[in-house]
């Protein structure tokens, strides 16, 4: 009986140290996992494995990373699809490009301005049939037209109730941009009508500069949530958070809803600076969500923000609050 007795109190502790330490694993990313690349998008394809984009400090190329884990985003070899054109449109500025696969093909989307006038910044997209991006041809669609015409960049797009939508950033006014939301007819047209969701209004979003841009959707817990990015590239760089009902009219500019306050932003105490223009993807484990944004380690920059090239790519494991809104730790580093 006490032979019996020990045997089950030892199972007993190596099922409650097995559960401890099960509780006690998380997800760890090395960071930055990409130095020196702005504006990161990474998603994760139906085999698992994991391609990035992002906007090259020379801003002259899109260059894809494939890798099967984040970790491995920042060893692996990027392969360059597409390079800048030596006059004309697509010539200056390759900005923010992003890689969604839809109706069975990859697209990228992203801005540029023209050779001769490099602030002629408007929305361009590339086509793929390959089933791998870093593999095949890439096409030039061309531009991707808005109702009005002018300085134009940032597009993202998601599906919902069998619509798909874009968001992008374009200056609406006296405004550096604001952000736009429009229904798509294809892959590569709008079909509108095309409604303000949000403009630069708070202190925060209009430090230096009047900016809301680099939109990014999740939708979880019965709605539909859109990060943003706020105000100069620098320090005061911030994200913002909008929100709707998943059974609301999404072109109905009363379904959004927006936050007050900046929900990730500059925290000199663990060393981030200016972190935004993210996006969203998720963990190796398949359920794990995961913030993919980019920040500086250091607060003062020499010259021009856009020409300083160190806003690393990093990535951080958030979660859900109570009220079903994401929580990206502020207080937190990586």
């Amino acid at each position: 009986m006490k032979l019996l007795t020990t045997s089950l109190l030892t199972l007993v502790i190596i099922i409650a140290t097995s559960g401890c330490c099960q509780q006690e694993k998380k997800i760890e990313y090395i960071n930055p996992i990409v130095p020196q690349r702005a504006d990161p998008w990474v998603v994760r394809s139906d085999n698992g494995e994991y391609f990035m984009i992002s906007t090259a400090p020379e801003y002259d190329r899109i260059e894809i990373i494939k890798s099967k884990t984040i970790n491995d985003l920042g060893v692996n070899e990027p392969v360059v699809v597409w390079r800048k054109h030596e006059t004309g449109n697509m010539g200056a500025h390759i900005w923010a490009p992003e890689l969604h696969r839809l109706d069975g093909k990859w697209y990228i989307y992203f801005a540029a301005g023209d050779a001769e006038n490099v602030w002629n910044i408007r929305i361009y997209a590339l086509s793929n049939e390959s089933e791998d991006p870093t593999q095949g041809e890439w096409k030039e669609e061309g531009r991707i037209m808005t109702q009005r015409e002018s300085f134009s960049l940032d597009a993202t797009v998601f599906e919902h109730n069998g619509k798909r939508y874009m968001i992008w950033a374009q200056s609406m006014g006296p405004e550096n941009s604001s952000l736009v939301l429009s229904e798509m007819e294809s892959p590569i047209k709008l079909k509108g009508p095309e409604i303000v969701i949000t403009k630069p209004e708070y202190e925060w979003e209009t430090r230096k500069h009047n900016v809301n841009e680099g939109p990014a959707v999740i939708k979880r817990n019965g709605k539909i949530f859109v990060t943003y990015s706020a105000s100069a590239t620098n320090h005061n760089y911030c994200m913002g958070l909008l929100w709707a009902d998943e059974n609301a009219d999404l072109l109905d500019v009363k379904s959004w809803n927006k936050s007050e306050k900046p929900v990730f932003s500059t925290n000199e105490a663990v060393r981030r600076y200016g972190p935004g223009h993210n996006s969203f993807t998720v963990a190796e484990d398949g359920k794990t969500d995961v913030l993919i944004y980019h920040s500086r380690v250091y607060k003062d920059i020499r010259g021009w923000e856009l020409a300083d090239v160190n806003r690393h790519t990093r990535a951080r494991t958030f979660t859900w609050d109570e009220k079903g809104f994401p929580d990206f730790g502020q207080e937190l580093a990586d």
